[in-house]
């Protein structure tokens, strides 16, 4: 497949594409005889893994060490596990803060449905 195709497939920009393989996300990724990346599906199901990855917010750095630990085979499974908690404890910990700031916002939104408008804010000028 071209880095066209793939990048309408996975929904991707070339850019982003190219910024993975220089990166050491994917690839190296194979060229045809015309010197055009040719992806195979393999390179497909590892652009698809790191999308998700990053999706969840795991850095290029943690995800690069992930992968390099894959590579090196299945005597790395106890340290990419642990290292997939990790990141999963720091997602958890930023839903939490956005679901915290969600419900602030939902508050400020109920001041106005309730005529208070920036009540909140005015008590903090008061203060001063």
């Amino acid at each position: 497949m071209t880095i066209n195709e793939v990048s309408k497939q996975v929904n991707i920009s070339q850019d982003t594409l190219r910024f993975y393989e220089k990166s050491g996300l994917i690839g190296p990724i194979a060229r045809s005889n015309s010197g055009y990346r040719d992806y195979k599906e393999e390179d497909l199901r590892r652009i698809e893994f790191v999308k998700c990855m990053r999706n969840a917010e795991l850095p290029i750095e943690i995800l690069k060490r992930y992968l390099d630990l894959y590579d090196k085979g299945d005597e790395t499974k106890e340290e990419r596990k642990k290292l997939l908690i990790e990141q999963k404890e720091i997602l958890d910990n930023k839903i939490k803060d956005m679901q915290e700031a969600s419900k602030r916002l939902d508050y400020k939104i109920n001041l106005y449905y309730e005529g208070k408008l920036d009540e909140y804010l005015e008590k903090t000028k008061e203060r001063k």
